[in-house]
């Protein structure tokens, strides 16, 4: 009979809508092995709802990565701006100075602690002696030790355009009260913005139906190699990710003063089902569920990098801290446990020259793309789509930083590998993000509880 959908007033309606979501009358189940890895569907999802969903959950709500500085007014530098969105639920809220937490508003120095407190003349201020915390009568030999970081950092093959963090124009944000959701934002301007990412930046097959824009035909059929297949499925499911946020809280009602947010089937079923995407639905599906082996595997191979004593998560709340730290390990772990992880050396793996060359392409590709995400309209969008192209970027860092990671020195800072705290918050943050597919597609049995 297929499935009913009218516009939910109450709350108890919209909690039984999330049963009709399970309906298989609504969306046929995924199953079996994904392309281009021995991992099947089945797996990742008794993984993540028993292992994974319930740590990620907790640890995004720790001070230390529910804060994410970010710069939302850096120019698009492709194309004239079109200007900000005026919908008010596109509109970010910046965090008040002084919710932020001592320890965060001091800067992420955690990677330079080592050289900072050897050589720094203030060894009995207590502040000093938490990594992290940096005192402004530091000796010249320890701020030029910090240029001297800093300088690497810039040499450094990232994947991401990084937002300058000192910058005025950078603000923290409460990731808790800034959703990912809904905001009205659509037509040309984010035609845009996904016509670009596809069309000039992508590796894109041209037997798939993109993009967005209707007018714009299909191209021909063609197949690519592995690594550009990799890279095409990374983007798909991050475009996946970002439309099922927007269709699991879609703004319902607006009521009176207060809106009812909730997830739309309508809208879901014209980006995933099958019949309104020739086809495409489920492979977008399967793509994120791609993207979230990717960035499993990333982290179970960044481990070592926290693993190791000197390295907090800080704050300025030594308890928290540790906590925090304690809750990072213990997640990291359980990735390291799953049996079926995606093998990212199969790429690159040709000829010396030629596999060099390819992943200085797949890096700067990924990075333009990272750029693009200064010229979304809507602030709210903009945010979320900035952590999550910078924590897929770190997660490709970390991928390909295998040698790096092994040679980490065990009680001092490393010039081969580090993370700023912009990077760390993106990664987890991002991962986190992921889980949506599984409360709005029906696969989480920790979503029952809310119903």
């Amino acid at each position: 009979l297929g499935c009913v959908w009218r516009v939910l007033r109450t709350a108890e309606q919209s909690r039984a809508a999330l049963l009709i979501l399970r309906s298989p009358c609504c969306f046929p189940q995924l199953t079996g092995v994904l392309d281009d890895c021995f991992c099947d569907i089945e797996s990742i999802d008794v993984f993540n709802n028993f292992k994974i969903y319930p740590r990620i959950q907790k640890l995004t709500e720790r001070d230390y990565f529910r804060y994410y500085r970010v710069n939302l007014n850096r120019p698009c530098p492709f194309w004239a701006d079109d200007g900000h969105c005026s919908i008010k639920d596109c509109q970010v809220e910046p965090c008040p100075e002084s919710k932020i937490p001592v320890g965060i508003k001091s800067g992420n120095y955690n990677r330079y602690s080592q050289v900072t407190n050897a050589n720094t003349d203030i060894v009995d201020c207590e502040q000093a002696q938490d990594l992290g915390a940096i005192n402004s009568t530091l000796s010249n030999y320890s701020k030029e030790a910090f240029e001297d970081w800093a300088r690497h950092d810039d040499a450094q093959d990232h994947f991401c355009e990084l937002d300058d963090e000192t910058s005025p124009d950078a603000d923290y944000v409460d990731l808790l009260l800034n959703p990912e959701r809904y905001t009205g934002y659509k037509g040309p301007s984010a035609w845009r913005v996904w016509n670009s990412i596809y069309e000039e930046n992508c590796f894109k097959p041209r037997s798939v139906y993109r993009p967005l824009n209707p007018l714009v035909p299909p191209r021909g059929k063609g197949c690519l190699c592995l690594e550009k297949r990799v890279f095409y499925r990374l983007i798909s499911g991050l475009h996946s990710s970002i439309n099922i946020h927007l269709c699991a809280e879609y703004l319902l009602d607006e009521g009176w003063g207060k809106s009812l947010w909730g997830p739309n089937v309508q809208e879901f079923r014209q980006r995933f089902d099958p019949a309104e995407t020739k086809g495409e639905g489920t492979r977008r599906l399967k793509n994120l569920y791609f993207l979230y082996l990717i960035e499993l595997r990333a982290l179970s191979k960044v481990a070592p990098y926290f693993d190791r004593a000197f390295v907090n998560l800080y704050t300025g709340d030594r308890q928290e801290d540790r906590a925090t730290k304690e809750l990072l390990l213990q997640f990291f772990n359980e990735t390291k446990a799953f049996p079926m992880h995606f093998d990212e050396k199969s790429m690159f793996a040709g000829q010396k020259i030629e596999a060099k060359t390819l992943k200085e392409e797949f890096r700067l590709h990924f990075k333009n793309i990272s750029r693009i995400m200064d010229c979304v309209g809507c602030s709210k969008c903009r945010l979320w789509g900035k952590l999550q192209t910078q924590g897929l970027g770190t997660a490709l860092k970390i991928l390909f930083s295998e040698k790096e990671i092994k040679n980490l020195p065990e009680h001092s800072p490393s010039k081969g590998f580090q993370l700023t705290r912009q990077e760390i918050v993106a990664l987890l943050n991002g991962f986190g993000s992921l889980y949506t597919l599984y409360t709005f597609y029906g696969h989480n049995p920790f979503y029952n509880s809310y119903i």
